[in-house]
């Protein structure tokens, strides 16, 4: 029996010039440091090292006027790492956008869906 094609999702990312751009990675990253209080954690939680976190972390706090994401070394008392306010308005504003733009684009993606060949066994 043939599994239902899974839901087309939109993926977008906005790109400010040469050295800023905010996509769903991004975003998946500041959700899940909120989410986690730790950018280890959300890389971990993501597939990804702590060092691919990290240098997005820092491209994105380079690229705000003011940082998305605050983070404290180790040590007796740990590390950790929270959004900003800039942070969470960042990713408000994001998801909101995200939202309205598959909002008003789902009559568009259904027609395209509809012209898609069938895919046996999702092949």
């Amino acid at each position: 029996m043939p599994m239902p094609s899974p839901s087309p999702r939109l993926r977008l990312r906005l790109v400010f010039g040469a050295d800023a751009m905010l996509g769903p990675g991004k975003a998946e990253l500041l959700e899940q440091i909120r989410d986690l209080g730790s950018i280890s954690a959300a890389g971990r939680a993501m597939g990804m090292s702590y060092k691919r976190a990290w240098s997005l972390v820092e491209e994105m706090n380079a690229a705000f006027r003011a940082p998305l994401v605050l983070s404290a070394r180790g040590g007796p008392q740990g590390g950790g790492a929270q959004l900003t306010e800039t942070g969470a308005q960042v990713l408000a504003h994001y998801r909101s956008f995200e939202d309205r733009a598959a909002q008003a684009g789902a009559d568009d993606i259904a027609a395209i869906g509809a012209l898609l060949r069938d895919i046996p066994d999702e092949k």
